[in-house]
Parts: structure tokens; sequence; C-alpha cells
């Protein structure tokens, strides 16, 4: 694209800002009070409280004025024929002077921030106002905005050759006689303060809404509320709810901190984080958050997650407020919420969680991001939200630039099928969802288009912004300014501009088209916040600003990674291939997003022809209803020069699935008891009239199906279905699509270890015999009174009704035995790896389940009981003779020779059934020895004997000796030495067409 058409397209962008920015103007702030019917201003919804989709955003504070500035300011930059201080024409346009107007416009209608004469505007001293609005937009698109404009206003953010002089005890001058002295910081502070009572409840999670006059009356137990003689709430107040969500709460760090940083006071700065953190530790167990969240009680609302509505702004914060901090000096010793690394280091938990359980990959035809449930990650919904078109923006900002190319494709597919973007699209239909079919302007798509080309230079992302640009000077213009599309498809408009149209999305798009602006060669840990405002902290005192670094300490903790980002580096941009102009349109995939689109299929409106295109472009052309298929390639402004003349198109991936349907059997359980979920998925009572859904993956293990489905119920990536012993010995189908196979790798070590005499139930439940890993916290838990192992019904459903009518308060706690004096057992199952290699010899195993024990047992039916733990780690010391023929088990420590060797200090022995049957190698954790845990599988580390295995004369031994190892050593210390019996026993898994199923788990 040449410098002459991308200038073009950037006059264009200028063009578009202003129709709207002067329509409102004219309209919001009219000489007189005649105001035409059709293109009056937007106010608040008085008539109807609960209006909340205006009502949220609208403060009746100028709030389109106050979005706008800082895109003024960033127009300011190019001042090409504008003298700042000619107002001979009123056609003329000087971004520098309107932005300079515009805040002597506000500072006029709201005062100057002062308590004094100068602090009362024509509408209000400051934000004085009885009005209620949304804590979060209020933030983004008030406070933001005041705080944009200001670092503009004095030089911190950039303008071309604007160089502001700040005269001690008066301010700058400016051509039009105003004089800047940091009103905006004070009506910033002002607002901020008002929105303060928000912040205070138990969580610190701020309530959703508060009045700007008035504060927080609507929420009865606020606690500014809970004193009868200074409390706000009135009798006959409207009791107002609670929710808020993630992205409300979580995404006011970068404004708040900023303002803290500028004004030298913490209080905004601290409430931010607290709320920030307060929201990412009620994460799920997969680090998944939610969208609604209660203020008061802290608990999620529903368990839907994704990356957009609700929760996108929460991810953009995260790694933001490390950019913004990362410029800030401070003792990076201390462990403090505080530092860059915190926030950096919760964005990639955050973002490998995303892209676990809610990213989809080219498995799925094209890569996009699904819905998912909160606490398990199984798919709950297939739309696609326009909000989630941020979101390849972050991730190229983040470095994840290969992610973020891809799924941008998508977005790009669906605007050139809709000529904008539907709120909600749906990639199981490939139809617009539940009817949500408006554009209201929103800049997320252009955004991530901005990013990615900054990144990576390639002209598509200039056509993807011209046809952006196109399609909206053809579809939304009024004789007013720009409306929003209430139909995509038909190009009905909403009665509604937006004011992130002139704040976000015109912003976007001019910076797309202006290569050398300021703003994209500043080299400053500066941040554009999610209403598009760019902000920085200075370094130095400038003006009203303060020298002082605050950094204040937050008694709240959360946990955090250790993993050093430190290394990190972004990626290098896509290279060129030969004979092409634009990677992207060169790359083999580059219609698999189309064909996720459906993009060609018609929407019943007529194509765009070739003859009517370039009247489109500059908006010659009035056709508002859309448009797909232009040219038969997206986006349909690029030329057909970028197309590669020989490109070949990968071919399209797709999961390979499999569903395993069982007969029902007589005497099987019925439905209700057939499954239910535990702690890490879902445990089968039987496989009687059951369908296993599977689809084939590929891990670094190689190829294994994952069961997705049960029956009706999915499964999230990590979940496991969990088949019991004995019902497996009892199901033992000849099947040759569901086959057993013996596990070579790993067996369960079985310990019955002495505990207390009195037990909690809380211990009973973690020592529960099916469990399945090393550490407690991945084992199914079950629920007290459901038995666990008891497939009956009438004792199933007998315990469930106790323990139901006990949660309902109706019958008394259910009846635990006493226990008995003399300490009782548990029993403890671990993995342990199998030895391998020329000296491995045969574990003696139990295939059948052994003896369980007794509800309060005191004995172990497990027979080997002798165990002796060897002090050193038999590297250079041969064990006296008499522990071999007298001790069943030898526990010896891992490290300092190979395991060969620690079994040649080992001296012979004749076997019999008192003498040597097993060594068991303890690993060290903290040493980084032990197992990995990939997918759902764990692979221990086994251990490998290199040569036949030798008595301490070294002469091939006649009766090897079983070894295996033990992964989490320290733990398996404390049970063995309390262990009153200790057996081993095979584990198994299942196949199917020779493919393991990855996550059935027999217990």
């Amino acid at each position: 694209m040449s410098n002459a058409y991308r200038n073009n397209l950037r006059a264009q962008t200028v063009d578009l800002f202003y129709h709207g920015y002067d329509n409102y103007l004219q309209y919001a702030f009219p000489e007189d009070e005649l105001r035409p019917l059709t293109c009056g201003p937007l106010t608040r919804d008085r008539a109807n409280p609960k209006h909340i989709e205006l009502n949220d955003v609208l403060g009746n504070y100028s709030l389109t004025l106050i979005d706008s500035l800082s895109t003024l300011a960033i127009l300011a930059s190019d001042q090409s024929g504008c003298v700042a201080n000619d107002t001979s024409s009123e056609n003329e346009r000087c971004p520098l002077r309107d932005f300079q107007d515009g805040v002597q416009l506000l500072v006029e209608y709201y005062g100057d921030g002062t308590d004094g004469p100068k602090g009362q505007g024509k509408r209000a001293r400051g934000f004085d106002l009885d009005s209620k609005v949304q804590v979060f937009e209020t933030v983004i698109r008030g406070v933001g905005g005041l705080l944009s404009a200001h670092l503009f206003a004095v030089g911190e953010l950039p303008i071309r050759g604007y160089k502001p002089e700040w005269i001690k005890d008066e301010g700058i001058h400016w051509e039009n006689g105003f004089v800047y002295d940091g009103q905006f910081l004070r009506l910033a502070k002002d607002l901020a303060e008002r929105l303060l009572p928000a912040f205070v409840t138990p969580t610190n999670l701020p309530y959703p809404r508060v009045n700007l006059r008035s504060g927080v009356q609507m929420y009865r137990n606020s606690p500014l509320n809970a004193n009868a003689e200074t409390g706000q709430c009135p009798n006959d107040a409207t009791v107002e709810i609670t929710e808020t969500c993630s992205a409300g709460a979580g995404s006011l760090v970068l404004e708040f901190t900023t303002l803290s940083r500028l004004l030298g006071d913490d209080r905004f700065e601290v409430a931010a984080k607290k709320a920030f953190w307060a929201v990412w530790k009620r994460r799920s167990s997969i680090d998944l958050i939610g969208a609604g969240i209660d203020a008061e009680s802290g608990q999620w609302i529903n368990a839907y997650t994704g990356v957009g509505a609700g929760i996108d702004s929460f991810f953009e914060y995260a790694f933001k407020s490390h950019i913004l901090l990362s410029g800030l000096s401070y003792d990076r010793n201390e462990s403090s919420l505080h530092s860059p690394e915190a926030f950096l280091s919760a964005w990639k938990q955050a973002h490998s969680a995303i892209k676990r359980h809610v990213y989809r990959s080219e498995v799925f035809q094209h890569p996009h991001y699904i819905q998912s449930d909160l606490y398990t990650g199984a798919a709950r919904a297939f739309w696609v939200d326009s909000l989630g078109a941020y979101y390849p923006g972050l991730l190229t900002l983040s470095g994840e630039l290969e992610e973020a190319t891809a799924t941008h494709m998508l977005y790009t597919a669906l605007w050139s099928k809709y000529s904008a973007l539907p709120e909600r699209w749906s990639t199981y239909t490939g139809d617009i969802e539940q009817g949500l079919r408006w554009w209201g302007g929103r800049p997320e798509f252009i955004e991530s288009s901005w990013y990615l080309y900054r990144a990576t230079k390639d002209p598509w992302y200039l056509h993807v912004g011209e046809m952006a640009l196109a399609d909206i000077q053809r579809r939304c213009w009024t004789r007013c300014g720009w409306a929003g599309l209430q139909d995509v498809k038909t190009g009905e408009l909403s009665d509604r501009m937006e004011s992130f149209f002139l704040g976000e999305t015109a912003k976007y798009l001019y910076l797309l088209f202006d290569d050398t602006h300021p703003l994209n060669t500043l080299d400053a840990p500066f941040v554009f916040t999610t209403e598009g405002h760019p902000l920085i902290v200075p370094r130095h005192k400038t003006g009203q600003t303060t020298e002082k670094a605050l950094w204040y300490p937050i008694s709240e903790e959360t946990d955090l990674h250790t993993e050093d980002w430190s290394t990190a580096t972004c990626p290098a941009p896509p290279k060129l291939l030969p004979l092409t102009i634009s990677p992207v349109a060169a790359r083999r995939d580059i219609f698999h997003a189309a064909t996720l689109a459906r993009l060609e299929l018609p929407i019943d409106r007529a194509s765009i022809s070739q003859e009517n295109m370039e009247e489109i472009l500059w908006g010659a052309a009035n056709d508002s209803v859309a448009h797909t298929n232009a040219i038969h390639f997206f986006p349909w402004t690029i030329p057909a020069s970028y197309i590669p003349a020989n490109g070949v198109c990968a071919e399209l991936k797709s999961g390979s699935t499999f569903d395993l349907v069982f007969p029902t059997y007589e005497d099987s359980v019925n439905s209700f008891t057939s499954m239910y979920r535990v702690t890490e998925g879902i445990m089968l009572n039987t496989l009687s009239g059951m369908k296993l859904a599977m689809v084939r993956e590929n891990d670094h293990l190689g190829e294994n199906f994952r069961i997705y489905s049960l029956q009706t119920t999915l499964l999230g990536r990590d979940e496991k279905v969990f088949m019991s012993r004995a019902m497996v010995a009892t199901f033992n189908p000849l099947d040759p699509y569901f086959t057993r196979v013996r596990d070579g790798q790993v067996l369960d070590l079985l310990i019955d270890y002495e505990t207390n005499p009195v037990a909690s139930e809380a211990d009973k439940l973690a020592d529960d015999l099916y469990n399945d890993s090393p550490s407690a916290t991945h084992f199914p838990i079950h629920l007290p009174g459901i038995p666990a192992k008891d497939d009956s019904d009438s004792n199933f459903l007998s315990s469930l009704v106790q323990s139901f009518q006990f949660l309902l308060g109706d019958s008394p706690e259910p009846t635990i035995p006493p226990a008995p004096k003399s300490p009782i057992l548990r029993r403890r199952i671990l993995i342990a790896g199998i030895s391998a290699g020329p000296g491995a010899a045969p574990v003696p195993t139990l295939d059948n389940d052994p003896p369980t024990l007794g509800e309060n047992a005191v004995d172990s039916p497990l027979i080997w009981r002798t165990i002796y733990f060897s002090p050193h780690n038999l590297c250079t010391t041969v064990l006296d003779a008499s522990i071999p023929r007298t001790h069943t088990i030898i526990v010896v420590p891992r490290g300092d020779c190979s395991f060969a060797t620690k079994l040649q200090h080992i001296p012979s022995f004749p076997p019999s059934s008192s003498s040597l049957q097993l060594v068991i190698v303890l690993s060290n954790l903290r040493r980084n020895q032990g197992s990995r845990r990939i997918g759902n599988r764990i692979v221990p580390i086994q251990p490998h004997l290199h040569a036949p295995q030798l008595t301490p004369a070294g002469i091939v031994r006649a009766n090897p000796i079983p070894m295996v190892l033990v992964e989490d050593g320290e733990a398996a210390m404390e049970y063995l030495k309390r262990a009153k019996g200790v057996a081993v026993r095979r584990k198994w898994w299942y196949e199917s067409q020779g493919t393991r199923v990855d996550n059935l788990i027999v217990l």
C-alpha cells in the first residue's frame, strides 16, 4: 500500500472522527435550547432506572467529550495546514486547537476542580451530580479520559510540534487564552473520590454502581450503611443488585495507579489492586475466572468463562499493569502484589489456562475461543463475541504472535461476511447467535489489527482497516454523526453513537494508517487502557505531578508463580515467502478461517460489484446492507496481487471422533447412580448403556483418545473418567473396541498406615481408597454420606437422603461411630515406577483387590510388614547380611549413584516369605526428581537397571530383587514410617482400536 493511498485513508479517518465530534458538540452544547428532534444528545433514562445498558454508561457529565479528547490529542500530531490561533474558517480543522478548546469547554461546564469560585461550572461543581453510574465504565471512560488528556496537555504524552512550558504558579498558556494548570487532574480526583465508597466491601470487590452525589445508599449491606446514625440507606430505598463482573472489578488498576502516582495519594491505587487480586484469588482450581461475581459474598454467579464479555479487560489489565508498573522504581526483592512481576505472573497463568481450556486449535477447523466451564474447562457454548476480538491484540502485545495471527483471521472473515462484527456468532450453526445482530461501533477488531500491524508490518492489516473504514462509511453515516448497527444483516441503525466510537474506533484506525505517529514510535512504558486512553506514569515532576514514587504494602496476598520470565523475548515477525507481499495472505491455512465463518455462503444480500467498489471505498455510495464474498477473498479490499499465484491451501483438519456405546446389561444400576462427579472428573458405577464420546489427539506421549463426553455430560480437557477395579472385575467384555491392557510402567503401592485414634471426617476423605495420585489434592474426593464403592441402590439413596436432610436442617448430623482408643489404620495408594532394563526383576503384585480395611481397623491384611529404612544411599556401604533376610521391604533414598549400584550393596539371601520382597527408592521432588504429568497421564521416572544384578562379590544374582521408584519421597516416607502393612498392585488402562484412552482411569 503506497504512502499516498495510506494518507488518503488517514484523511478519511480524520473526516470520520470530525463528522461525529462536530455534530456532538453542536447538539450537546448548543448556543440555545433548541435541539433537533432526531439529533438530540443521548441522556440517561430517568423514567426507567433499570435501563442499565444506557444508564450504566451515561452519567450526564459530557462523557463523549471526555472520551474524545485523547483522540483529538493524537490527531493533533498532524498539523499540516493548521494554524492554531486561526479561527477564520468554520470548516477548518485544527485538532490541537480543538483539543485545547475541548479542555476549556469541559472546565467551563464542570469547574476547575478547586473548592473556590472557579470550581463551580455551568453544569456542576466537579461531578457533584445526582447520577447512579457503573463504577467500571466511569473509571475507564471518565477518569481514564481525564488523565490521558492531562498527560497530553502537560507534554508527558507526545504531540508532534507541541512543547508546553509550565510557568511556575501559573500553568501552561495556550493560544486560545486558556491557562492549563492541572484542572483535569483535579477533576479526575474529584470523580474518583466519588467512586471510592463502592470499594468498601467485605471482599474488596467493588459494588457495581455508585451515585456520584450520595454514594452507595442503594446497598443495604454496605459497611458504610451499617451504622444507624451515619448510614445512608433509607428504609424505602430500592435494593440494588450486588453482582459485578471480573472485567468491571479487575480493570481499574491502570487508571487508579496513574492517578495515585500523579497525586501522591495511595487510596486509588490500593483499592484497584485489592480488587484485582480479589478476583484473581477466586479463580478456579484450573486457573479460570468467571464473568459474574457477587461483591458481598465473593461467589461466582455462574460457571461460564471465556475471553469476551464480562471477563475481557481483566486479562488486558493483568499484562498492561505489568508494563505500566515496569517504568517505576521499586525494590525487586520485595514480595509485593504491587510488583510488575506479580501482574505478569497472573497474565501468564491466566493465558496458559485459556490456551488449555478455552482455546480450540486447528483441530477444530480453525483456531478460536469458546465458552467453557469455570471449574472443569468443559465446553459450554460455541459462540464467539465481538468483544473477544481484543484478545489477538493482547496476545500480540505479550509476544504470542502466532496464536494472535490465527485467531484474528476468523474475526477478519466474519467482518468480511457481515460488513461488521455481530455481537455473537456461533461456530456451531455458522449463524448469528440468539438474534444478537448488533454492532455498536466496537473498536476491538480494529484495535487488534493495529497491534498486529505494528508487530508484523504486514500490509494485510492495512487492508483490514481499509475494509472496516469503508464499511463504516457506507453503513453507519447519519447527518448528525455515526450510528451503530442494530442489525448487521439488514443495516438497520440504532439511535445511538457510542462515546467509544470516537474515543477508540476512530483512534485505532488513525494510528493504523499513520505509521510515523509519535505513539507508534514511543519507547516508554505507556499503555492504552481498555477504553483506548494512553497512560504513562511520569518519571519526573511536571507541574502538578509528583516526584514521589509510591509503593504501598497490601496485606492481602495471593499465590504467585515463581517462573522466571526475564528471559522471555518477543518473537520475530513471520518471514516473507519468496514472490509474495503479505505473510498472512501466503499462509497455507488462509482459507480455514473463511471456511469456519462459512464465508462462501450468502446471507441473502447482493454482493458488491467491482464497478461499485470504488464508490463504496470513498464513501460515495449509500448502501447499508451487508455484503459477503465481494471478490471471493477476505478482507474484501485486498488486491489480487497479494495472493500467491501458485499458493497451496493446507488440508482442513478436523478432530477424529469415535463414539463407543455399551449395551444395557441386566441387574445394572439405574441411570441415577450410574455416574457421579468427583474432584477430578466423573466416577462410573457401570458401563451398562453408557455412551463414551472420544476424540483422537496427539501429545508428547503420542496418539491417544480422550473422552470428552459421557452420555450428554461434557468433560474438560483435564477431567478424568474413573472406574473401580471391582467394577472392572465384573465387566470384562470381549470387545475389540474396548480392551484392557496391563500397565508396564507404573503400579500402585498400597500402604496401611497408623493414624491418630480420633480421626476427623476430612482425614478419612483424604485417605479414600480410590485415590489415584501421589497427592491428595488430585484424588477424587467423595461427598460425606455417599459411599464410594457400594453400588447398591438402597445404600446409596438412603445415605444421599440422609446427607441432604442434614444440609437442609431437617435431621441431626449423621452419627459417626466413636473411634477406638487404640490407633486405627488408613490406606494410602501411591504411584510407583516399575524398574526397566536388563537388570529389572518382576514385582510380585496383586492382580485383584486386597481385602479392604474396616471402618475402625487396627490390623492390616497386607502381608509385607517388616520395613528397613536405609540411613544412607547404598552407594558405598554394604548392608548387614541379616537385613534382607529379616525385612520384606528396604527403603533407600535416590541419588549419588546408579540404581544397579544400590542393589549391588544388598547382600545375598535365601528367598522366603519373610525375606526381602521389594526395594523402594524414594525421589526428592525438591531436586526436580520424580514424575511428569502430561495431559491426564502421570509418567513416573522408571528405575533403569542397565546391567544384570550383581551381588556385593560381583557375581550375577541368582534371585534378582524387584525395585520400584516412588516420586513423592517425603510424603511416602511419612506413610511408610507408620506402615502396618504394604503391598503392590497392578494398574491397567483401556485401549480402543489399539489407541489408549488417556483419561479413563482404573482405580
